[in-house]
């Protein structure tokens, strides 16, 4: 009979001060704890790559909610029992056990491990009773079985050296027959961090230097996207991608000659905008309008922002640069809007991880409202945050169309969109109300 094949990743949510307490001295609460969240995101990620395979994340620290907005719908959670790591395997093993799978259990800190430590496994229990992985710590970042062995997790000094060896003996005493896995490390100790400083999944954090990709669409943007590009430049850390739609004014050349990363995409706002978080190199893709102009310090807002594991995404404020009572009555709806639904648009800097983004399907391929079905997609897989600083939007389309004209489109757009309307009608319906209005001449 072939058996199914089930992976249980062992994790613990990263609350700073409680993991990776041995980390502490050298990296700070903060770091150590961003140290777990990514060597867990890593480990679910290989899990999750498995074919065939399926992934359950054993989680302690935080609720089932948490831990889904931190990580996603990949994997099925489960709560780990009270007691001591022997316990908390033993309870999770009898669980998945059923006769017809063989199980694998794993740390979620060893960075070393890969897919085919886990086709390794799988193959050891073809022919042996248990699988073990042996780290080089004393301990193990791996155990498997296909039948219901309690026995290997009693009477085991956990957190000591001998926990491998301990373990092996039981086995031999049991009569049960064992495969190994080469040795590997978990990360626990200061001088175990040589393993991560240079590996690019922890280096830019370990660094402090993490990268924000701000990826700008533009179509015949060259008044604007000068000054936009220049005051980024200023900006430590950050990758500046500008995606031209076809423009003919010039405005992919000055995006050169700022000193900007160019892409030539002519699908559409959607395309454009997924061509440069694809191309993007940053581990955060910041979305933003050429007229749109963020706060001071917003690279350490966003990060500061994205720290919470359960924060999916994020933006600014809404204000434009307009004055007069009717633009701030707008700017008041749109950030009550924002902060009461969660709902942002586009013209405040939306920002989120990559994985986020990828998980997600990036932005559908809509003829417009590409933002909004984007957000809503964010808003079911985690948390949204408004942030207190401003994105300062340019008042330039109010002005051409009318504040209220704007505003009453801009509204039906989101009224149609949510009934169902098809994008291609509400494209329509939008090119024909940015059309300037002409004044009627009475025959002479």
């Amino acid at each position: 009979m072939i058996l199914k094949r089930r992976v249980l990743l062992v994790a613990r949510y990263p609350h700073p001060g409680q993991v990776k307490t041995r980390l502490i001295p050298r990296l700070g609460e903060k770091t150590a704890a961003g140290l777990q969240r990514r060597m867990t995101e890593s480990a679910l990620s290989t899990v999750l790559s498995l074919q065939g395979v399926e992934a359950v994340l054993l989680y302690t620290g935080a609720g089932r909610s948490r831990f889904r907005s931190w990580l996603g719908p990949g994997p099925e959670y489960r709560e780990q029992i009270r007691g001591d790591l022997g316990d908390r395997l033993k309870e999770a093993f009898a669980d998945s056990l059923n006769g017809e799978r063989a199980v694998v259990a794993a740390g979620s800190d060893i960075p070393g491990i890969r897919t085919e430590h886990y086709f390794q496994a799988f193959q050891g229990l073809e022919k042996n009773d248990i699988v073990i992985g042996p780290a080089n710590d004393g301990g193990y970042y791996l155990i498997g079985m296909k039948e219901f062995h309690p026995e290997i997790f009693r009477g085991i000094e956990w957190g000591s050296p001998e926990v491998f060896q301990a373990t092996v003996r039981k086995a031999r005493l049991q009569g049960l027959s064992y495969s190994l896995l080469p040795p590997l490390s978990d990360i626990d100790r200061p001088e175990d961090l040589d393993l991560v400083l240079e590996d690019a999944r922890f280096s830019d954090l370990l660094s402090g230097r993490v990268m924000v990709s701000v990826i700008i669409p533009v179509l015949n943007e060259a008044r604007l996207i000068g000054e936009t590009i220049r005051r980024l430049k200023s900006v430590p850390h950050l990758e500046i991608i500008v995606v031209d739609g076809g423009s003919e004014d010039g405005s992919r050349e000055l995006a050169l000659q700022g000193g900007a990363r160019v892409l030539l995409e002519t699908g559409g706002r959607a395309a454009q905008q997924n061509a440069g978080a694809e191309a993007a190199k940053g581990r955060v893709l910041l979305f933003l309008h050429a007229d749109t102009r963020l706060p001071d310090g917003f690279r350490e807002m966003i990060l500061s922002a994205l720290d919470e594991p359960e924060v999916a995404a994020g933006a600014f404020r809404f204000k434009t640069d307009g004055k007069g009572i009717a633009l701030r009555l707008v700017e008041c709806g749109a950030n009550i809007r924002s902060l009461l639904l969660r709902m942002p648009y586009g013209d405040q800097g939306l920002f989120m991880e990559k994985r986020v983004f990828r998980e997600i399907g990036g932005f559908q391929n809509l003829p417009i409202m590409e933002d909004y079905q984007l957000v809503r997609s964010l808003r079911r897989r985690g948390a949204i945050v408004i942030l207190p600083g401003k994105a300062v939007t340019s008042s330039r389309r109010w002005r051409e169309r009318g504040i209220v004209r704007t505003f009453v489109t801009n509204q039906l757009m989101v009224a149609g969109f949510f009934l169902g309307m098809s994008p291609a009608a509400l494209a329509a319906f939008y090119r024909r109300s940015r059309k300037k209005r002409r004044p009627v001449r009475s025959e002479q």
